[in-house]
């Protein structure tokens, strides 16, 4: 009996993080042949060439689709989907999965999934339903569960708004989110290592990561600014940044995050990857996550820490009420801050109301996998709500 060939593509460091664990989940089942096609950020120097973590961590990479282009303007995205969508055709075609597993919202992601529905191998895709109002992640993210026929949410209100999208009751499974998941079944570094790392201690420091708001337009260099300039405001803090995605205007957010370590080398460690270990090690130990990244919305308040989530980009998401959402302002970054740190607010972080969990996702993700049956399963009917 030949084994099932399950295919799964990562075009960033954060959805290799997310995704690792379930691979690991069906390479070691001998019912299943894994496959990984790596594209996007993973193969750009410019952004640490994390391809190289995925072979480090024991995984054989079968295709390498080189797709970003040297700018991030919009038409140059649009033109590196277009590569993209080449190179999937064609490693589709070499390796002939049964069935594509993709995540989450991503323009690489988006040009996976339209190869695959023209070539009608089935996909399966993790994290649909949700919102983020403030990016074109979020028409993305809808597309993609458009395309697909098998649907793991995170949440239950997420499978009901992908039932809304017309799909298939039966064929959209709750099964938690696959980041609390892995931090549900993973060994974090200690605040002894992570010191050693940092060269302080990361209890004292403010973890940041901010993103373009795609569907805002040249707003991210002020928006940036503002931040930068409200950090200031903390000079007791050391700062960790880790740097944003290839995404339109992302290479402006990098370049202010390489200015400001310049200027306070003493006090500010900025990271292309910090990888998934460290960095949710250092999400646990730090004072306060801050920027508009879904990190800070999903998994910081599993480990009871403070979110400052700036501007529109994450609008939509269930939010727990560590979360304090602010305008990219200064003043109402500075403020909401100071109200993280307060000892009134870190009071009530012991009264999480969790919005995302998950135990065993990986596991619940790779067992329905090999079990259902794949058979027409690519010709799909619009589910109407009564």
């Amino acid at each position: 009996m030949s084994k099932r060939k399950v295919c799964i593509v990562t075009g960033t460091r954060a959805e290799y993080g997310l995704l690792s664990s379930l691979m690991r989940e069906i390479k070691h089942d001998d019912e299943l042949e894994l496959q990984i096609i790596v594209t996007g950020m993973h193969l750009s120097p410019e952004f640490g060439l994390t391809y190289k973590e995925i072979e480090k961590d024991n995984f054989f990479i079968d295709e390498k689709i080189e797709m970003l282009l040297s700018s991030d303007t919009p038409s140059s995205i649009v033109k590196s989907m277009g590569i993209a969508t080449i190179g999937f055709a064609d490693a589709f075609q070499r390796l002939q999965p049964d069935i594509l597993v993709l995540l989450g919202d991503r323009f690489e992601i988006l040009s996976a999934a339209q190869a695959a529905l023209v070539m009608k191998i089935p996909i399966a895709h993790i994290s649909g339903g949700e919102l983020t109002e403030g990016a074109i992640d979020d028409s993305i993210r809808h597309s993609i569960t458009k395309m697909s026929h098998i649907h793991f949410t995170a949440t239950e209100d997420y499978a009901r708004r992908v039932i809304q999208l017309g799909e298939q009751p039966n064929m959209v499974l709750n099964v938690g989110d696959l980041g609390v998941g892995n931090i549900r079944d993973m060994e974090l570094l200690s605040i002894e290592e992570l010191s050693e790392f940092y060269g302080f201690n990361p209890e004292k420091s403010l973890l940041i990561t901010f993103h373009p708001a795609t569907l805002e337009n040249d707003m991210s260099k002020l928006q940036m600014e503002n931040l930068l300039s409200a950090i200031d405001h903390f000079p007791e803090y050391k700062v960790i940044l880790t740097k944003s995605n290839a995404d339109t205007d992302g290479r402006i957010i990098n370049d202010l995050i390489d200015e400001y370590a310049v200027k306070y080398p003493d006090r500010v460690k900025s990271f292309v990857s910090l990888g998934q270990l460290r960095y949710l090690s250092t999400m646990k130990h730090c004072a306060v996550v801050i920027g508009n990244s879904s990190s800070g919305i999903i998994e910081a308040p599993v480990f009871l820490k403070p979110t400052v989530n700036i501007g529109d980009r994450q609008k939509g998401r269930l939010k727990a009420n560590s979360v304090i959402d602010c305008d990219p302002i200064t003043e109402d970054i500075i403020n909401s801050v100071e109200v993280a740190l307060s000892q009134e607010f870190q009071g009530t972080l012991s009264k999480m109301n969790l919005k995302y969990d998950g135990r065993a996702v990986s596991l619940t993700i790779k067992d329905y996998l090999k079990k259902i049956n794949l058979n027409n399963i690519v010709k799909k009917r619009f589910y109407d709500l009564v």
